[in-house]
């Protein structure tokens, strides 16, 4: 399906029943038999739709395969296998982005075209019988996932178009325009507090990984504390604690154990599945190193993803992360160590290439108690206070020791250990780039680190946010303006 106008809606009604479609929440093979004449008819309808919103998930412009590049290239913790040539992630890594990098493009494209799917199920449900429990559960899962869409743009480009219904003829994909980021953010803050209303505290058998009510608290609390609503984050993040549904994974890397899904840490990932069906996560492959043959993951690596040595001599002595979450070597079929940096973090053992059952953590309770604390400090730094039992809970499971404030001794102190703590706890679960932007540290750290990571250019304001892809503003000059300072 070729998309040509303004933001991809010109054809979103096909592109959703073509893709959408499917037998279970983690089986979502595509069934192109759906046409506008037979669908939509019944609560399975709606569910297979549904099942196709969270499929969105996967694709490489949203949350799944490429996304590693916008928060991990982007930022001081990765480089591309090719850092130093003219390639498209080259141009994440050093700062040179053009407005035609198929990686922005995508972003924009798979991002609305997820939007879409969930206008479409929003704006028809009402219109069929079934169960008040089962339409809350539906329309509270389409709010959660178009929110999450909506602030995967927000974060990206700033002000993007606010495509609240389904549109069915293509002329009115151009009357839209860029919403400022307050009204977008406002909606966004909308939708997960109507979803969060609406889901369940929890699911049970083949159900368990849909979005649930802690899900929406958790990421309403990230998207409040982006905005630097300290107050009303914590209230959303202690909500989440509160509700007594989660818990830390007592050893750090059996979080992100094949074997170990959907665990009491998981709040919400993106859901794989292996086994040859078309549902398989590509990154441990695609992480995995470049010509490490069979050594480290079956069918070789990309490369891709490259742990910076800034990130690896981060790690304190005897942080049991580290060793969960990257190496510096390993051993080839003639037993020669051969050095180099690599993600370990997602590991599987595929039985085809790029086919691995890893999810990818889009949220998880590490995540609430640090932010907590982040808001808790932000509303005043107390020695010893709670801020630091919430911090500290996240080092003991890593085998450090706990911060005080002898050593910490103010609140600039502790949001300097907070952006240390969060950043060798989330490495390589693109959080690092949105991070320092959040709390305006971006410009200072990376300009910092110019000659490590060989900066085309410098890192100013206009960097905080990416280009609009240029194809959207060709297609749309009159609507679509471009992000100042783009290439």
């Amino acid at each position: 399906m070729k998309f040509n106008h303004s933001i991809t809606y010109k054809a979103a009604l096909l592109v959703f029943l073509l893709s959408s479609c499917g037998k279970s929440f983690v089986d979502l093979q595509p069934v192109s038999s759906i046409t506008t004449g037979n669908f939509y008819k019944t609560p399975e309808d709606f569910k297979n739709a549904v099942n196709g919103a969270y499929n969105a998930l996967r694709s490489g412009g949203t949350y799944g395969a490429d996304s590693y590049i916008f928060g991990e290239i982007r930022s001081d913790n990765s480089i591309p296998v090719a850092s130093g040539s003219v390639t498209d992630q080259d141009e994440f890594d050093r700062f040179y982005i053009r407005t035609t990098n198929p990686f922005i493009n995508n972003r924009w494209s798979n991002s609305y075209s997820a939007i879409a799917r969930c206008n479409a199920i929003l704006g028809r449900i009402g219109t069929i019988t079934m169960t008040d429990a089962v339409k809350n559960q539906y329309t509270g899962e389409a709010k959660f996932l178009r929110a999450l869409f909506y602030f995967n743009l927000v974060c990206t480009f700033g002000d993007v178009p606010l495509v609240l219904k389904e549109i069915t003829n293509p002329d009115e994909g151009y009357e839209y325009g860029r919403n400022p980021k307050a009204a977008v953010y406002a909606q966004i803050e909308k939708d997960l507090t109507e979803a969060a209303d609406a889901l369940p505290v929890s699911f049970t058998g083949s159900d368990v990984g849909r979005a649930t009510k802690g899900a929406a608290k958790a990421v309403l609390g990230r998207v409040l504390l982006t905005q630097k609503k300290y107050a009303p984050a914590a209230v959303q993040l202690k909500a989440v604690i509160d509700l007594q549904q989660y818990s830390l994974v007592p050893v750090y890397a059996d979080f992100f154990k094949v074997s170990n899904k959907n665990n009491k840490e998981a709040i919400f990932d993106v859901q794989y599945k292996s086994g040859g069906v078309g549902q398989g996560n590509t990154w441990p492959n695609s992480f995995a190193p470049q010509n490490s043959g069979n050594a480290v993951i079956m069918f070789g690596g990309g490369g891709n993803n490259t742990p910076s040595d800034d990130l690896v001599n981060d790690y304190e002595a005897g942080d049991q992360r580290k060793a969960a979450t990257l190496a510096t070597s390993y051993v080839n079929a003639s037993g020669a160590t051969i050095p180099g940096n690599f993600v370990k973090k997602y590991f599987d053992v595929p039985t085809v290439n790029n086919d691995n059952g890893n999810n990818i953590p889009v949220i998880r309770y590490a995540d609430v108690l640090l932010m907590y604390a982040e808001c808790l400090n932000e509303a005043g730094y107390v020695a010893s206070g709670d801020a630091f039992t919430y911090l500290n809970n996240i080092r003991k499971r890593a085998g450090l020791n706990d911060l005080t404030s002898a050593t910490v001794p103010n609140q600039a102190a502790f949001r300097l250990a907070m952006e240390h703590e969060r950043r060798v706890e989330f490495a390589f679960e693109n959080l690092r780039w949105y991070d320092l932007v959040r709390t305006d540290r971006a410009i200072t750290v990376m300009n910092g680190k110019a000659a490590q990571i060989n900066l085309v250019n410098p890192v100013t304001t206009k960097n905080l946010v990416f280009p609009i892809p240029q194809s959207q503003i060709d297609i749309n000059k009159t609507k679509i303006t471009q992000n100042e300072g783009a290439n």
